[in-house]
């Protein structure tokens, strides 16, 4: 069999390595390591889903644009939300969550020898979809003392077909700001490029002002957001988001999309037309991650780790005394069964990553475990 050279040079997805150093251990375990929301979904919108299966016995294939009226609450919600005015006929286009359209998007956008410009650390995933599109990827390494945003002067201009930006940011939690994404959008236009802005963790925030999103831009020409309902609603398992802003780059998602049959179903789009319609379980959710980072912080710096991100998204970012982040991630699952991500396996050495999903009590658990067995400092 000949599979394609690309799936043969992958390396193991970061985190089946952490699912089989889990596996492993003998014993209970409390995960902090994977970042997949563990929350439950809120009931209202469990029945908007079974009322829309219920009212659609026979279920056709779902339309790639997808329906009138989720594309109608997507641009209602970021009206609201970011006081932008968008399109909902020609600026918006849901997605089957986010990952899929953040994948795909090299697909569209670029030709072959084409740069990629992706943040490290950083979600894997656009790199992984430009080496399937044939377009070359390219690091724009994070660093503490840089705030953990892009050099945009280490950009390949000449070349770019996309620049991606995460915000709030994965894993540190850094919130770019308005002027930075403008400037970077400023930047992509000069040099015929899409910036592309993911916005997964856009509600969760836990100071200041909520984050901005890239839609807020004047001028979104070259622009596109993506965004999801599996953090804000707690709906990871619906796969249901969008993409939206430059009109001719969501019509060429549009005529792209009904090759590859990734629309989400019509029922799910009506649980998601009544998630985007409603901020009350949103406020609830984000209170309880605030109430988990005010129980798993301070028993993390207990353990002689040190702050070193934002306050947004639900990852706390931390320094490793030492520099070695993968012994001390073994060494916590080892003596105390509580999982944490090496910063080397999202590509920062010398950090750890805790994603905030283990329900409240096992937090409590956690905590007091390490309270319990951590030296005094």
């Amino acid at each position: 069999m000949r599979l394609n050279p690309v799936l043969e040079g992958l390396s193991t997805y970061p985190f089946v390595r952490l699912r089989e150093a889990i596996a492993a251990r003998a014993g209970p375990v409390i995960d902090f390591g994977a970042g997949e929301p563990r929350e439950e979904t809120p009931a209202f919108i469990r029945r908007a889903l079974a009322a829309a299966v219920e009212a659609e016995p026979v279920a056709g294939y779902p339309a790639a644009e997808g329906l009138p009226e989720t594309r109608e609450a997507v641009a209602a919600w970021v009206g609201r939300r970011f006081g932008a005015a968008l399109d909902p006929a020609r600026e918006v286009v849901p997605t089957l969550g986010s990952k899929e359209a953040i994948f795909s998007l090299a697909q569209v956008v670029g030709r072959r020898g084409d740069a990629v410009a992706m943040t490290v650390p950083g979600y894997p995933v656009p790199e992984r979809g430009a080496l399937f599109a044939g377009l070359e990827p390219v690091a724009l390494p994070l660093t503490e003392e840089g705030g953990w945003l892009p050099d945009l002067g280490a950009v390949p201009w000449d070349r770019l077909a996309i620049l991606w930006v995460n915000t709030p940011h994965n894993p540190t939690g850094v919130v770019a700001s308005l002027d930075f994404l403008a400037e970077a959008a400023e930047r992509c236009r000069a040099a015929g490029a899409v910036l592309a802005s993911d916005e997964a963790y856009s509600e969760l925030w836990f100071a200041g002002d909520p984050p901005v999103s890239a839609l807020q831009l004047e001028d979104r020409r070259g622009v596109i957001a993506f965004n999801t309902l599996s953090k804000r609603s707690s709906m990871p398992g619906y796969r249901c988001g969008f993409a939206a802003g430059d009109r001719e780059l969501i019509a060429a998602l549009k005529r792209y999309r009904p090759n590859v049959g990734t629309a989400p179903p019509a029922f799910v789009q009506r649980a998601g037309i009544a998630a985007w319609g409603d901020e009350e379980h949103v406020r609830e959710t984000r209170e309880r991650y605030r109430a988990k980072r005010e129980i798993v912080l301070p028993a993390l710096v207990h353990l002689g780790l040190r702050p070193a991100g934002g306050d947004a998204s639900f990852f706390v970012w931390l320094a490793v005394e030492g520099g070695d982040d993968e012994a001390f991630a073994t060494g916590l699952l080892a003596e105390h069964g509580i999982v944490v991500a090496p910063g080397s396996y999202l590509g920062a050495p010398g950090y750890v990553r805790a994603a905030l999903v283990p329900t409240l009590e096992e937090c409590r658990r956690a905590a007091a475990i390490i309270d319990s067995r951590a030296a005094p400092r």
